[in-house]
């Protein structure tokens, strides 16, 4: 599984776009992936900040999601409105979420050129720590 709290910031004035951009994404990737536990989007409590939470059933799953066509196609989208983006790797705590832990995943057999990228840029970040809390 892999689960990641996004810090996103977005250029002042892109608000609504933004959203729209979101709701787009949202709609998509419940729609049309299988995979995905979460994926939501929320209002920060500073002016233009943004959340996004992703969950998957595994990591490849995610990268699946990173590289699928309605994610692809907004990227451009997206890379207009938003200032800054922070990618946080989280872990659920047992019996306090209905996750599975955060875990990495190793290549499918025959991925593309796109998907190998995306998997060693967005590699999950396991924490030593959370092992044992487990």
């Amino acid at each position: 599984m892999a689960t990641i709290l996004a810090h996103i910031t977005v250029k002042p004035g892109s608000e609504e776009r933004f959203e729209a951009i979101a709701k787009e994404l949202y709609e998509a990737t419940h729609r049309l992936e299988t995979d995905v536990l979460r994926y939501e989007y929320w209002r920060g409590a500073e002016p233009s900040s943004y959340y996004t939470l992703l969950s998957f059933t595994d990591f490849n799953s995610f990268i699946t999601h990173q590289v699928s066509d309605h994610h692809e196609s907004a990227s451009p989208n997206i890379g207009e409105v938003v200032a800054g983006l922070r990618l946080e790797w989280v872990d659920p705590i047992d019996g306090a979420s209905p996750l599975p832990p955060t875990e990495s995943s190793a290549l499918p057999a025959d991925p593309t050129e796109l998907f190998m990228t995306y998997h060693e840029r967005y590699a999950a970040q396991v924490a030593q720590w959370w092992g044992s809390m487990r």
